[in-house]
């Protein structure tokens, strides 16, 4: 599966609730923008999450700012 922005699957995200709210679909079409929805919704987390990692590895030492290597997701999954 091809990986978005964030913004890009946010953005989507916003397009299939607001079609799933404001329209008669029917059942099979709404599980796959169901199923879309999960997963960017999933996509977007993981995005969210890796971001908080790059932002808590800035940690105050001795009074300054270091920055401290980041191991990111994609990185971390290719040692394993």
């Amino acid at each position: 599966m091809k990986k978005h922005t964030f913004e890009t699957s946010l953005k989507r995200l916003e397009i299939i609730v607001d079609e799933m709210e404001n329209s008669q679909l029917d059942i099979d079409k709404a599980m796959k923008l169901f199923e879309e929805g999960v997963s960017l919704v999933n996509e977007c987390s993981s995005k969210l999450d890796e971001t908080k990692k790059k932002i808590e590895i800035l940690i105050e030492k001795n009074g300054k700012i270091e920055k401290e290597k980041f191991i990111g997701i994609e990185n971390d999954n290719e040692n394993k």
